[in-house]
């Protein structure tokens, strides 16, 4: 579904990413993993085309999107739930969920893309009248993950959707992504924290000051006692 290859990206005159390459099929949840400042949201802030790419190529289901806006790469079924969640606090949740509908229109009915958000977070659908601003830190990343989805994607990308979480919703959210990663789309998530990386993760690749310095099954990380200080902490 996705391919990003040989991907750079200067910023300022500085070069923040060099030949990312990097792959998620249908139905995978792939994890992007490195400190913070390796380069892990310019990555997905790059796929998502507010960032637009020096060298190297970004393909969707084998078409270009690379140097597209931001709305047109929506359109073409790009979910994106930023680190910061992003939601309109003058919004309702109910409103926010529904926004994504008309991002992408056509393929499932709008309805039917809420209810299904509904269906994933149903923690949401008692707080559907409650605005965005309302919310605890949980609950504004679950709408803004409940929003992406609402988008129908084939392709989702999350930003550190644990960061900053208190240990007890952390494992409700990991149940909430494996849903969706069982729904079929692509999944490419950025962590920071290994220990926070889902147990059904397909693969994984290392950030570093810009560079993929590993890619391959979790199993196989866990063999590379090398990467630990990369990381910053224990295997």
């Amino acid at each position: 579904m996705l391919k990003v290859c040989d991907v750079d990206v200067d910023i300022e005159a500085s070069r923040i990413l060099r030949k990312v390459t990097l792959e998620a099929a249908p139905g995978e949840l792939v994890c992007l993993i490195g400190r913070n400042g390796a380069g892990k949201t310019t990555t997905l802030r790059t796929v998502m085309g507010y960032r637009r790419p020096a060298a190297g190529t970004i393909t969707l289901g084998g078409e270009t999107i690379a140097g597209l806006p931001t709305h047109a790469i929506a359109a073409r079924g790009v979910g994106y739930a930023p680190e910061e969640s992003g939601v309109f606090g003058d919004l309702t949740v109910a409103e926010n969920i529904e926004l994504a509908t008309w991002t992408r229109p056509g393929g499932r009915p709008a309805a039917e893309r809420v209810a299904r958000a509904y269906d994933v977070f149903p923690r949401l659908r008692g707080f559907a009248a409650r605005g965005g601003t309302q919310l605890s830190g949980g609950e504004r990343k679950m709408l803004s993950i409940a929003r992406a989805l609402a988008l129908d994607p084939t392709l989702l990308l999350l930003d550190e959707p644990f960061e900053g979480l208190s240990p007890a919703i952390i494992p409700q959210l990991g149940e909430s992504i494996a849903a969706i990663a069982r729904l079929g789309p692509a999944i490419l998530l950025a962590e920071s924290n290994l220990h926070h990386v889902p147990v059904y993760a397909t693969r994984l690749y290392v950030i570093e000051r810009g560079e993929i310095v590993f890619a391959g099954r979790p199993e196989e990380l866990r063999r590379r006692p090398d990467l630990a200080r990369i990381i910053g902490q224990a295997l």
